[in-house]
């Protein structure tokens, strides 16, 4: 048989129906779940009238419990001080900032000491680099805080951003709550695209996965943890790709509650640069597959089922993630083939009008979302239309070529170092 036969019976095949059908309703079924459970969460805790009910939920417990500000830090004398004056200036009347450097090797020991006259800033340092997990696992045991709220050392806080988050702790249940992460450095294109990103996709998924009552992972760049939760799940694996997915399920499975504050906001710096990007998203793809590997048959027994909208969204986008690569390929044989592919046009056809009406929606919702949080945020709506064209498809070859390493092989025993993420 020669190609273009074999292309013909592929294309004419009902697996090949299947994965067509998939590939163009996913995205528009996902979208529409998003956008609506979003809202829902917005009407009952964001709007005017919900904060006025709710005025009394975030009064501080009397006393209110010690809070540890936790950085973790290895060769970031570029950015430390930004944080730490930042952290400076959270308001709250029982606060410590605790830095934990890692043996790095450039001035960022240096970049701590002058706020060391502040009695509430501390550092512990380590001589020996193991990795954010041993740093913050190493750490955690020399704090005193109740609460501890673990931010990155190239992440700046809002000042309210601790009297946001511990009144969470109230509920005996909850054992850990993610805050709201945004762009500062928005110097590049692809900076711009994860402003959108960060708001229109990961906002507004934390906000719907509330209303199902589980989260897919706290943000590594800011989440705030009650110290006993921590301890009764062994504190962070240091051997996991992304070791922040992996204690979020970690947590849930122990039916530690996990919450989204939106309020919470930090700001935070992103790669600028593909290979930058490349490498971070690789890690995040590699780190998922890892937990769903580890925790995934845990999390579909009936007494976890409230994780299972968390596990089928992240089965089925990494299923989706091969559809579009395979799919994609199959086109672009087809073309080079001359023989027009069946179900894919390369001029913009009536579903494909539709799949983008839908995804601008979905970003457009997050925009008006999160621009109280954000008052320059409209500014970058105009970059969300490439986003399905460019960030769909470098995320979904990011997926096919990491996931099966993450769901098919051990982790292993060793500990994840440090890896830049920020392109010089």
């Amino acid at each position: 048989m020669d190609l273009l036969h074999l292309l013909d019976a592929i294309e004419h095949s009902r697996l090949y129906f299947v994965a067509l059908v998939f590939f163009a309703w996913y995205p528009v079924f996902s979208s529409i779940v998003w956008i609506v459970t979003s809202l829902f969460y917005f009407g009952r805790r964001e709007t005017p009238a919900a904060e006025r009910e709710q005025a009394e939920f975030y009064a501080l417990p009397d006393p209110p419990p010690p809070v540890t500000v936790l950085i973790p830090a290895f060769n970031e004398a570029a950015d430390l001080p930004n944080t730490l004056a930042g952290c400076a200036e959270i308001d709250y009347p029982d606060l410590e900032i605790v830095v934990v450097d890692d043996a790095s090797t450039d001035a960022t020991v240096a970049a701590v000491r002058p706020f060391l006259a502040d009695p509430r800033f501390r550092l512990v340092r380590k001589t020996f680099n193991e990795g954010k997990a041993m740093a913050l696992n190493d750490a955690i045991p020399v704090t005193r805080g109740e609460i501890i709220i673990v931010i990155d050392a190239d992440a700046r806080p809002a000042p309210e951003l601790a009297r946001v988050m511990v009144p969470h702790f109230k509920a005996p249940r909850v054992g850990a709550v993610t805050g709201n992460p945004r762009v500062a450095n928005r110097k590049t294109f692809l900076a711009m695209l994860q402003t959108i990103e960060f708001t229109s996709i990961i906002s507004l998924q934390r906000r719907a996965q509330r209303i199902f009552g589980r989260i897919m992972t706290m943000s590594g760049v800011v989440g705030a943890f009650h110290r006993w939760a921590l301890l009764d799940v062994g504190l962070y694996h240091p051997e996991m790709a992304t070791e922040d997915i992996d204690l979020t399920w970690r947590l849930q499975l122990r039916h530690w509650d996990i919450r989204y504050e939106p309020r919470a906001v930090v700001w935070m710096n992103v790669p600028i640069g593909l290979r930058g990007l490349w490498r971070q998203r690789r890690r995040w793809a590699l780190g998922l597959a890892q937990v769903i590997r580890a925790h995934g048959s845990a999390a579909l027994t009936w007494r976890h089922r409230r994780l299972w909208p968390v596990l089928s969204e992240s089965l089925l986008s990494m299923l989706w993630a091969y559809d579009f690569v395979i799919l994609t390929s199959i086109w672009i044989l087809s073309y080079a083939m001359g023989y027009p592919p069946v179900g894919a046009s390369p001029i913009p056809n009536m579903w494909g009008m539709i799949i983008a009406t839908i995804c601008l929606a979905q970003l457009g919702t997050g925009v008006l979302l999160d621009r109280r949080y954000d008052k320059r945020l409209g500014w970058y709506y105009g970059v969300a239309v490439l986003y399905p064209m460019i960030y769909w498809m470098l995320m979904a070859v990011v997926t096919f070529l990491s996931a099966p390493r993450g769901l098919f092989l051990s982790p292993g025993k060793g500990v994840t170092r440090w890896k830049p993420v920020r392109d010089a």
